[in-house]
């Protein structure tokens, strides 16, 4: 197989597949059959069903449309194998240093597979609070906000985070009305959202009906006739001068989102000596190698200590498989430069550092920010909410961070992300022509601030 029919699958997969595990593995079988050099065993979750029926309806479109030609037939074969199997392993076991064996169990029974390599990517599921016990009904968790079949007219979420955030703009474009409780003192609390986009997205947030309860936990929840009823109390994950009293909140459903927690129930981690940290996530080294030789790990079942996304897993996948092809040239998986996307109303990117961050890490800096609703472009589309700010080393301009929130930030923050990724500085971006009337000319006019 030729790297230029490698490149042209990769995109067919991207098409094709909404589960990026399904892809790990699709793209481990292209780079062997590419070499022939190595067996791989990929340890996959495959039991979302709709992931299944998703592929193989879109593959059969594309076969029906003759979008796929000879030389993708090999792949719509391999696709529809490991749809139709739905292989699950629940067993790894290490005989020897370098031979390994899994026991694999399908709906046809159970087979003992040898490889050379193993590829753990079983991800994560959604965490449960004792407080919030999920039920699947009433309690819910955030898989099984992607599968009522009917829209609460009024929806509790717990948890104010990337999901949460997610989920409180599409339900509340569905007609719910929400109410997000978050136990921090901003909505996306994560150290790489900068300050400023959080008070963006919560100002948007209080425009559009939804309701945020800030520095607030859920104490207990009670079932009632037609609902649920939460009652929430002050954080003990903040400190505020006056602590609110507790409250007793009222709706048709809750949703918790505060988490994830590893999905390896089954597979013999401890049998097979592979590590786990306390909370259970797997332990891998720079090269993405377990604590047993020839097993490796990737994606969200390494835990947030990495990145936790779905591009970040792909780019593990590649990196992965490279070590294990070129042993000889391993190479370490890079988390310095990874762009976010957020995709609530409007969209967040954010790639490299915040400016929090970057003043914790010792440098001195400057930063820039303009308004997307100074965008000509911005204003015949009518989206007029959103930022750009740019974050860099004061003295040499360098390029330490990005942060756009407006329309289409999780495809304006790619050139930001090249940017960080080749050392580029302010002066580099403002020097940059950029099309008139774009949203990109946001950055442009950021950057122009800086020189």
């Amino acid at each position: 197989m030729k790297r230029s029919q490698i490149r042209a699958l990769d995109y067919l997969i991207d098409y094709i597949l909404i589960d990026q595990y399904a892809r790990s593995e699709l793209l481990a079988t292209m780079y062997q059959t590419m070499t022939n050099s190595v067996d791989l065993l990929i340890v996959l979750d495959t039991t979302i069903s709709s992931v299944g029926q998703y592929a193989q309806d879109k593959l059969d479109a594309l076969l029906m449309a003759g979008a796929l030609s000879l030389d993708n037939h090999l792949l719509a074969l391999l696709i529809r194998q490991f749809q139709e199997r739905a292989r699950q392993t629940d067993f790894l076991d290490t005989t020897l240093s370098h031979n390994l064996t899994g026991r694999v169990t399908t709906a046809e029974g159970t087979e003992e597979v040898e490889s050379d390599n193993v590829i753990i990517a079983t991800g994560s599921s959604p965490l449960e609070l004792p407080a919030l016990p999920v039920d699947h009904a009433r309690v819910l968790s955030s898989d099984d906000a992607l599968e009522l079949q009917a829209v609460p007219p009024s929806l509790i979420i717990v948890g104010g985070g990337v999901i949460g955030c997610e989920l409180a703009f599409i339900y509340r474009a569905f007609g719910s009305k929400v109410t997000v409780v978050e136990g921090q003192n901003r909505v996306l609390p994560l150290p790489s959202v900068d300050e400023e986009i959080s008070r963006l997205l919560q100002r948007e947030m209080k425009k559009k009906g939804i309701a945020v309860e800030l520095a607030r936990t859920v104490t207990a929840t009670t079932p009632t006739g037609t609902g649920v009823s939460v009652e929430i109390g002050a954080s003990p994950f903040v400190e505020v001068a006056n602590p609110p009293a507790p409250r007793t909140l009222e709706a048709d459903a809750v949703c918790v989102t505060v988490g994830r927690v590893p999905h390896t129930d089954g597979l013999g981690l401890d049998a097979a000596g592979v590590k786990v940290d306390a909370r259970g996530w797997i332990e891998a080294d720079d090269f993405l190698e377990t604590s047993v030789p020839g097993v490796y790990a990737i994606g969200d079942v390494i835990g947030p200590r990495r990145i936790m996304l779905a591009h970040m897993a792909v780019a593990e996948a590649h990196t992965a498989v490279h070590n294990i092809l070129h042993p000889e040239d391993r190479k370490a998986q890079r988390y310095d430069v990874v762009p976010s996307a957020i995709f609530t109303a409007p969209e967040i990117g954010d790639v490299g550092l915040s400016e929090a961050q970057a003043k914790q890490q010792g440098f001195a800096v400057k930063t820039s920010v303009f308004q997307f609703r100074e965008l000509g472009k911005a204003q015949a589309m009518g989206e007029l909410a959103g930022l750009f700010k740019l974050v860099v080393e004061e003295g040499s301009g360098k390029l330490l961070g990005a942060h756009i929130a407006g329309a289409h930030a999780s495809d304006l923050i790619a050139e930001a992300t090249l940017a960080i990724q080749r050392g580029c500085t302010a002066r580099d971006l403002f020097e940059t022509i950029h099309a008139h009337p774009t949203l990109s000319e946001g950055i442009y006019e950021a950057a122009g601030s800086l020189v």
